[in-house]
């Protein structure tokens, strides 16, 4: 019974890292790409570009900075 309860754990944190980072990687990847597109395009806006891809970037990461979180919790509480 014990082994079973911590193999679901290890699958479920492994399904909610791997669902959790698809969206912050395609998210940012298209991000920069654009960012980079606009920068080519107006180089004096390199700079107010450079940084809202930044701050976009940032609030972006944190999806993946939840799963994390999630992650851990189904990892280490312990139910009885």
């Amino acid at each position: 019974m014990e082994f079973t309860q911590e193999a679901a754990r290890a699958l479920g944190a492994a399904f909610c890292m791997g669902v959790g980072a698809i969206g912050p990687a395609i998210g940012e990847g298209h991000a920069v790409g654009k960012a980079l597109e606009s920068m080519a395009r107006q180089p004096e806006m390199a700079s107010t570009l450079r940084t809202n891809m930044v701050l976009g970037c940032a609030i972006t990461e944190t999806t993946g900075i939840y799963s994390l979180v999630v992650a851990l919790l189904l990892m280490f509480m312990r139910l009885k």
